[in-house]
């Protein structure tokens, strides 16, 4: 069964699909290794980790898909990827799906903010006119070719003009057809159960760490009957976390002799990144290439 297919099995699935986030190739390894189903590669995270810097849509197109590109290729299962506002008008939002359609992902989701996008739980966001929206969501309904590909939206109007006005826009996506509607920031158990209730399609809810103390856990979303739940951030944060303190213990001791307890061990960090396997490819390689060659000397004998 293909990625895209097992990624909508899973979101019908009844139980609650957890997506942690990975932020490169080898944090998606590990979160594959610890037995997720699927994960999503998100704007955060990804300028986070290739820059330094907060998510205010400082990349392009092109960086985005080539990011998430590594990702996918790291990993065997579903990857559901951040396509921001689709980086543009309509023809850039067709570009943006058939490009990272391109690199293997399950599935994208995009924005009603204006271009640039920035994090949703960043101030200053502004939103594009719901018709603008829905011309993207043409486009890119257009653009797809693999009806498996699963696209969904979020608007990020909730905390701008409230909830009545984020659920009207997000039964008019699904009404234009995309698989998913959410609205972002919607995040109390009331909040979640009236988005239930009003929107059809899966509901997909975000635990992420840019957005501070969340009120409603994975519990309460499992009683709520919500399908799946993004943790977009939790890996940059954690891998953040664990540099800091290796390195700030080297800068305090002066040594490196008492890291140990702060670093993966060799063994695990090569069974992670499939060292094995990789060395096996290179020797079934080198015999196949020795076969031949041999066989050529003897046939000239």
């Amino acid at each position: 069964m293909s990625r895209r297919s097992t990624f909508r099995e899973l979101v019908d699935d009844r139980n609650l699909l957890v997506m942690p986030g990975a932020y490169d190739g080898l944090s998606a390894r590990i979160i594959e290794a610890e037995g997720f189903h699927a994960l999503v590669a998100g704007g955060y995270a990804a300028i986070g980790s290739m820059m330094g810097e907060p998510d205010g849509g400082q990349s392009n197109m092109r960086d985005m898909v080539d990011h998430y590109a590594r990702i996918v290729g790291a990993v065997e299962i579903p990857v559901y990827v951040d396509a921001d506002t689709g980086f543009g008008g309509v023809h850039n939002v067709a570009k943006a799906v058939r490009a990272l359609e391109a690199t293997g992902a399950a599935g994208l989701f995009f924005s009603d903010q204006v271009f640039p996008n920035r994090c949703g739980y960043l101030p200053g966001k502004q939103v594009v006119p719901v018709e603008v929206m829905l011309a993207r969501i043409a486009a890119a309904l257009d653009a797809r070719t693999d009806a498996r590909f699963f696209i969904g939206t979020r608007t990020d109007c909730l905390s701008l003009t409230g909830l009545d006005d984020a659920i009207e826009r997000c039964q008019m996506f699904v009404e234009a057809g995309v698989d998913m509607a959410k609205p972002q920031g919607a995040d109390t158990r009331a909040q979640i159960a009236r988005s239930m209730a009003e929107i059809p399609g899966p509901h997909f809810a975000t635990l992420s760490q840019a957005a501070g103390n969340h009120p409603t856990g994975l519990e309460g979303m499992r009683e709520l009957g919500v399908a799946a739940v993004t943790m977009p951030s939790i890996s940059l944060f954690a891998a953040a976390q664990g540099v800091r303190r290796a390195i700030a213990k080297l800068a305090a001791t002066g040594s490196a002799a008492d890291l140990a307890d702060q670093l993966m061990p060799l063994p695990e960090y090569y069974e992670l990144v499939g060292l094995d396997a990789f060395q096996s490819r290179e020797k079934s390689y080198d015999d196949r290439a020795a076969a031949i060659v041999a066989r050529r000397k003897r046939a000239s004998i």
